[in-house]
């Protein structure tokens, strides 16, 4: 264990200022919370992006247009506004951990229902359903974890938490990949979907050892008003939910634009195969991975704001660049995939963190979950309009688009304060 201590005042214990300080802060009861969080967080990933990547075979399937493909995963991102928002007042209601295992049941049973869809139609409500679990599951984690961590290293906690999207991406690329290599496509898409059901094992760990923070439920069940969405409209917390959940718009805007067409962008328009799209997948999801572990350190050293700009600026040029790579340039589209995906995932870093700050106990998980998933589900119709434009821009020209989003997210911030190492009450 390579551990730095420094010790202030004599008579005092000495500072544990080690790399993993933050995970060791958490305590037993803590790290339990983070480990829930973190499964559940991935495998909600993994879920999510079992469309994505067989967005190619499903549209064969079932002979879709751009427009109807792009419309899938835009039904999933706005239910998931309505599954965050429900999810947040159960979290206040009945306890973060209760409020999870329901999330992720939910997303796990409808993941599977989608591999047995016999028409688009039965896909598109499936799909849906999905995203009422998949809309909860990291707004509840991300409190759960919020209300253990110490101020000063909640950032880079939380940025821990949101690293596991990388690793549930992974994940799914990996399986993709085995799986479409070795069946044919009409077979392939809905058994991607059926090993969706692997997030029911992580409900067996969460009811065993999981438990809410206790000085936060003690807060919440002392609490008169709790969750209810009047509460987060009323006058004093009207203004933060409203630019809250304009910042959640435009960055959910840039990213899943990117994450929901990338893979077809690839196939498409550059011609890579399977396992080709999959290695470059691969540098774009390494560079999401230490993207979040990098921008959870930094929102705790910069503030929340200044990380959200920064990587803000830096993901639309990221776009711009990764768009405009001359026809025959592949190997400069690998390289370009790893710094695209670092700056696009270093901005949520500071999400749950910083949403979590902006809220008190009693109607936190509300707030969160709102302007979080309302975020998401205004920024879905990115995707769907890339889709639209594709036809007439090429999927390349059309996902320019997302660099509109992190602009947006840059003007919301204009009406947030800053929340660094701000104690929650």
């Amino acid at each position: 264990m390579s551990t730095t201590q420094a010790q202030s005042k004599q008579g005092e214990l000495p500072e544990d200022t080690g790399a993993f300080a933050w995970l060791r802060a958490l305590g037993p009861g803590g790290r339990r919370a983070f480990g829930g969080a973190f499964g559940g967080y991935a495998l909600d990933s993994y879920d999510y992006f079992t469309l994505p990547l067989s967005m190619v075979a499903i549209s064969a399937y079932f002979a879709l247009d751009n427009g109807q493909t792009g419309l899938l995963t835009t039904v999933t991102l706005v239910v998931s506004a309505v599954g965050g928002a429900l999810a947040g007042i159960l979290a206040d209601r009945i306890g973060r951990v209760k409020a999870l295992m329901i999330t992720v049941i939910t997303y796990a049973v409808f993941t599977v229902a989608c591999g047995f869809a016999p028409n688009y139609e039965t896909l598109m409500v499936f799909r849906a359903l999905q995203g009422l679990g998949f809309g909860g599951e990291w707004a509840v984690g991300a409190i759960l974890v919020a209300e253990y961590a110490a101020p000063k290293h909640r950032g880079r906690t939380l940025g821990a938490v949101q690293s596991a999207w990388a690793a549930g991406w992974a994940l799914a690329v990996i399986v993709y990949t085995l799986v479409f290599a070795f069946l044919d496509a009409d077979t392939a898409w809905r058994v991607m979907f059926w090993t969706g059901a692997l997030p029911a094992l992580l409900v067996i760990y969460v009811r065993r050892h999981v438990k809410d923070a206790p000085e936060a439920a003690a807060r919440r069940n002392a609490s008169t008003e709790r969750g209810s969405f009047g509460a987060i409209f009323k006058s004093d917390l009207l203004r933060t939910t409203l630019f809250a959940t304009l910042l959640s718009t435009g960055v959910q805007g840039g990213y899943y634009t990117l994450a929901t067409w990338v893979p077809t962008y690839l196939k498409t328009e550059r011609g890579l195969t399977v396992v080709g799209t999959g290695g470059y997948l691969a540098f774009l999801i390494s560079g999401a991975f230490l993207g979040y572990l990098t921008g959870g350190y930094l929102t705790d050293r910069i503030g929340r704001k200044n990380n959200i700009t920064l990587f803000a600026a830096l993901s639309a040029a990221g776009i711009l660049a990764y768009t405009n790579i001359p026809s025959g340039a592949n190997g400069l589209l690998l390289v370009l995939g790893f710094p695209l995906g670092f700056c696009m995932s270093a901005i949520f870093s500071g999400f749950g963190s910083f949403l979590s700050e902006l809220y008190p106990t009693a109607v936190r998980g509300t707030g969160q979950g709102f302007t979080y998933n309302s975020g998401r589900a205004v920024g879905a119709f990115l995707p769907t309009l890339v889709g639209f434009l594709s036809d007439s821009w090429g999927v390349g020209g059309a996902l320019i688009l997302g660099a509109a989003g992190y602009a947006l997210a840059v003007v919301a911030l204009f009406g947030l304060p800053e929340t660094r190492g701000r104690e929650l009450l």
